[in-house]
């Protein structure tokens, strides 16, 4: 696990790498296709790099050193810090996520059946469009595969031995 004030000097210094390019996360993510949410997720050290994803992050951040590269190629620590949830912006996502929750679980389960979102195998954009007043809007898009809930039969628990029934 990184010590956090190690782990901020770092966030610092690839922040620093995308300031001195001049672009922003939409930017990298189209040189590198990623999406800019999990462009600014390496950034910030709660992603992993890839190997294969690395040289073209290094042609779009020519300012990342070989140490900063390998750091992100370690699994991270991938947490946050318990004020974030003050910051207006996170606040408001919270907010519209306990408000709406309840009824995008409704259609979840109306949709798929008895189960979640992930948040593992997903994908996650920010994109800005105009709405049908003129004023711009924020869209944030939570791409989750599909997991059901299991009903959990001991014969399919590999786990436990047979038991034998007289």
């Amino acid at each position: 696990m990184e010590e956090s004030s190690a782990r901020a000097e770092v966030v610092r210094s690839l922040m620093d790498a995308k300031a001195e390019s001049g672009k922003s996360f939409s930017d990298v993510a189209a040189e590198t296709g990623l999406t800019n949410v999990y462009v600014a997720q390496l950034l910030r050290r709660q992603a992993q790099l890839k190997p294969d994803t690395a040289p073209k992050l290094r042609a779009a951040l020519p300012a990342l050193t070989d140490d900063l590269v390998n750091l992100m190629m370690q699994p991270p620590f991938r947490s946050y810090h318990s004020d974030i949830v003050h910051e207006p912006a996170i606040y408001r996502l919270n907010e519209a996520v306990m408000h709406f929750g309840e009824s995008i679980k409704e259609i979840i389960n109306e949709e798929f059946g008895d189960g979640i979102m992930s948040a593992i195998d997903f994908y996650c954009s920010v994109d800005k469009v105009q709405g049908a007043d003129g004023k711009d809007r924020v869209v944030v898009t939570f791409d989750g595969k599909y997991l059901p809930y299991t009903e959990q039969k001991s014969e399919h628990m590999m786990s436990r031995p047979a038991r034998k029934t007289s």
